[in-house]
C-alpha cells in the first residue's frame, strides 16, 4: 500500500494551490483520509479530513479557505487565499483494511507549500 502526494509549491499571499494524495495497492477500502501539515518547529496539525461517505472535518484556521475532497483513491486539497502562516510541509494519511481486514494507518511522503508575504 502507498500513498503519493504532490502538488505542493512557493505561491504568494492570497494565491492558491491545489495538492493531491492518490492510494495505490492491495487494500478492501480506505477511511478516513487525511491531510495533516508540519511546521518547521515540527508542530503537526490536522488540516482537514474526508470520510467514505463524504463527512469532511477543518482546523478552524483554514475553515473557508481550504476545500477537502476525494474521487475514489485519490484526495485533494484545494487551499484558496494561502497565508504565510499556512507554510509547511503537508502530509497524507488514511486508514486502510487490508486484506486480511487488518486495519492500518499509511503516510505519504510530504509536500512542501510555501506562501510568501
Amino acid at each position: 500500500v502507498q500513498l503519493q502526494a504532490s502538488g505542493g509549491g512557493l505561491v504568494q499571499a492570497g494565491g492558491s494551490l491545489k495538492l493531491s494524495c492518490t492510494a495505490s495497492g492491495s487494500f478492501r477500502s480506505i477511511n478516513p483520509m487525511v491531510w495533516y501539515r508540519q511546521t518547521p518547529d515540527k508542530q503537526r496539525e490536522l488540516v482537514a479530513k474526508i470520510t467514505t461517505r463524504g463527512t469532511t472535518t477543518y482546523a478552524d484556521s483554514v475553515k473557508g479557505r481550504f476545500t477537502i475532497s476525494r474521487v475514489q483513491n485519490t484526495m485533494t486539497l484545494q487551499m484558496d487565499s494561502l497565508k504565510p502562516e499556512d507554510t509547511a510541509v503537508y502530509l497524507c494519511s488514511a486508514n486502510f483494511e487490508l486484506p486480511d481486514r487488518l486495519i492500518r494507518t499509511y503516510w505519504g511522503q510530504g509536500t512542501q507549500v510555501t506562501v510568501s508575504s
